[in-house]
């Protein structure tokens, strides 16, 4: 019988015969608290404008602060910094910018000694093109030749001097993914820039390579990986070496568009989903011979829930434990209580049906900040719907205070359409807003960041920051973590735009969570016979933490107030 239905059995037993309750133990990472690090913007510590890992290191009790359980961090790994990071020319070396391994490790220390932590990015797909790999694919030496995806192109009906690329597909960035390379004589693929070749996957030696990679980061004490961009591993290629061109999708009208195609030869193909088991299987046999806790898997995919579940198994094999759920970020300012109960289906109906395991992703370094989304006064409602629901919430660093975008212009050090969601953490009101002593920061501040930032929102009762707080130390109550079976939560509509979400242990303990998304006076009745406590509201909020209501009338809700109420047995 699987582990998990026997759990939610014995369980349901409990209940039935009247005897204490008895949760079913967790994992860390199914109900953790995570928080993406971009470093380059978290904190500087030697004055050059660029966050690093000292940065990190002396910020780490403010995650232990906040009650941040793990934080992942985007690549801090030599690069020639195209994509800032993702492009690595050296997978087990830190580079200079960032600082040394010697800082990496102390900031692993520090971390242990706070009882957070942290994980990494695995960038699986590519690597850079100054990498010492890539160097030796192209002249074609030992063990490297097929070490990336060549092939020698197709000959030119109008040109027999000519070569022309195997296949149709456009990468992700826009243009052609595959680029000729003059010296070894032949195409390689690239499913991002032509500055990122992609790593083959059907040569044992490159699965080997990254195993290697793995296991230096695991000895160097990381907690686990965040994987990128796991959709475009593996593409499809004939037995006779050809590749598939991929059909017309009819959303782009330009050729050089990614959303030109229908990737279905070069995303989500399940020789991917086959190689995050492997990895899975990697990490266990290193923790039975290394033992503490689990170290865990994120998986960046953008795809749909069925393929997601297969990330976390297919009743044989175990993959991810999370696969990255990014259903909430494609919520706008317009957003209903309604769309916010479509968005949890999208997710609940497959996953937590089937794993009984969710996440809920509501920023990241590639996508607009939640103010800029939503709106300012919306970001709280955010978070406390992503912190309420069932699972591990994952936080995009400033999120927690309310950062915004910042407007950008192209500077000899960047020039990225995502630079507006990147820029420094706002620490205090003080010059560069305590992120930095130099003279100028690698991306601009906000220009309100003297009104959102750290030390002024410790200061205010009902701030972001406050609110975030608040959340975390909920989610260590029993009810918050009775997470196993369908009886410890609930979540629903109750109109149009109040959403209501319930974390309980039934007939001992109960909070209501009651989100107005709209920008009305709403209101709801006939919720419960019992007398409930405010105990958490947003800033719209005209009751007071201790104020008892009686759910069985009518309960009002201010526009775009939350709150969170609380029952229990005495």
């Amino acid at each position: 019988m699987n582990s998990r239905v026997a759990a939610s059995i014995l369980a349901f037993l409990a209940f039935s015969l009247g005897s204490k309750l008895v949760l079913a133990k967790s994992d860390w990472w199914e109900s953790a608290s995570l928080y993406q690090i971009y470093p380059r913007s978290f904190q500087d510590s030697n004055g050059d404008g660029v966050g690093d890992l000292k940065g990190i290191t002396s910020r780490l009790e403010y995650l232990k602060e906040i009650g941040v359980t793990a934080t992942w961090l985007s690549p801090v790994f030599e690069s020639p910094m195209s994509d800032f990071g993702y492009d690595i020319s050296n997978f087990t070396r830190i580079d200079p910018i960032f600082g040394t391994l010697e800082d990496f490790d102390e900031m692993i220390a520090k971390a242990k000694q706070l009882d957070v932590k942290v994980l990494l990015d695995f960038v699986p797909n590519h690597s850079s093109d100054e990498c010492e790999w890539f160097q030796k694919s192209i002249k074609r030496e030992q063990g490297f030749e097929d070490f990336y995806v060549w092939h020698d192109g197709i000959v030119d009906e109008q040109n027999s001097s000519q070569r022309l690329p195997p296949s149709n597909w456009v990468s992700v960035f826009g243009g052609p993914m595959w680029t000729w390379h003059e010296e070894r004589k032949q195409f390689y693929l690239h499913q991002f820039q032509a500055k990122q070749p992609d790593l083959n996957y059907s040569n044992p030696l490159v699965r080997q390579h990254m195993l290697d990679v793995l296991e230096y980061w695991l000895d160097h004490g990381v907690d686990g990986f965040r994987i990128d961009a796991v959709p475009h591993i593996f593409e499809l290629r004939h037995e006779n070496g050809s590749y598939p061109d991929e059909p017309i999708s009819g959303w782009s009208s330009d050729p050089q568009s990614y959303e030109y195609h229908d990737h279905i030869y070069t995303k989500d193909q399940y020789d991917t989903i086959e190689l995050l088991y492997e990895w899975r299987a990697f990490l266990e046999e290193y923790e039975r011979k290394n033992g503490g806790e689990t170290r865990v898997l994120l998986a960046e995919a953008y795809s749909s829930v069925e393929t997601l579940s297969l990330y976390f198994g297919n009743g044989t094999h175990r993959g991810a434990q999370l696969p990255m759920n990014f259903n909430l970020m494609y919520l706008n300012g317009f957003s209903t209580a309604k769309d916010v109960e479509n968005s949890c289906n999208y997710w609940m109906d497959t996953m937590w049906k089937t794993h009984q395991t969710a996440n809920w992703v509501i920023g990241n370094h590639d996508n607009n900040r939640v103010s800029e989304r939503m709106g300012k006064h919306k970001v709280d409602l955010l978070n406390i719907i992503a912190h309420s629901l069932p699972g591990a919430p994952v936080t995009y660093y400033g999120e927690e205070i309310g950062m915004s975008n910042v407007a950008t212009e192209c500077t000899a050090i960047s020039c990225d359409d995502r630079d507006p969601e990147r820029t420094p953490m706002q620490w205090d009101s003080t010059e560069n807003a305590g992120f930095s002593q130099g003279s100028s920061t690698w991306l601009p501040l906000a220009k309100d960041y003297n009104i959102y930032n750290v030390e002024k929102e410790r200061q205010v009762a009902r701030s972001t920051l406050q609110i975030y707080k608040g959340l975390q130390k909920l989610k260590h109550s029993k009810a918050f973590k009775n997470v196993k079976g369908k009886r410890g939560f609930s979540y629903k509509a109750l109109n149009e735009q109040v959403f209501q979400v319930i974390r309980a242990v039934p007939e001992q303990e109960e909070y209501m969570i009651l989100v107005n998304m709209g920008n009305k006076l709403e209101y709801v009745e006939k919720l419960s016979n019992r007398t409930y406590e405010y105990t958490l509201m947003t800033a719209h909020s005209t009751h007071n933490k201790g104020d008892k209501v009686n759910l069985s009338g009518r309960i009002y809700l201010m526009p775009y107030e939350a709150v969170v109420l609380y029952w229990f047995k005495r």
